[in-house]
């Protein structure tokens, strides 16, 4: 049987113009990220993510954190790490 690619069946559908799944989840999360970084240094949720823990990770391939997803989705979108502010882009 042979392989076909998402975009090749989505044109055969006729829904090429509507977003990934992927995208989607980047979008909401880019979002998040930017509503954070507003907040005051203070809120407890700007300090969580601004966290890095002590220990060490388990032995193995690590997973990957909430804000390399976040820096993943800006680097394929092109975007600065202070785009946060404009919520334009």
């Amino acid at each position: 049987m042979e392989r076909k690619k998402n975009e090749h069946i989505k044109e055969i559908m006729g829904v090429k113009w509507k977003p990934d799944t992927i995208d989607i989840i980047e979008q909401k999360r880019l979002q998040c990220y930017g509503h954070v970084k507003g907040m005051p240094e203070e809120r407890l949720t700007k300090l969580i993510v601004d966290w890095i823990p002590w220990e060490r990770r388990k032995r193995g391939r690590p997973r990957k954190t909430w804000m390399e997803g976040v820096q993943a989705a800006m680097t394929t979108r092109n975007l600065e790490p202070d785009h946060w502010r404009n919520r334009e882009e």
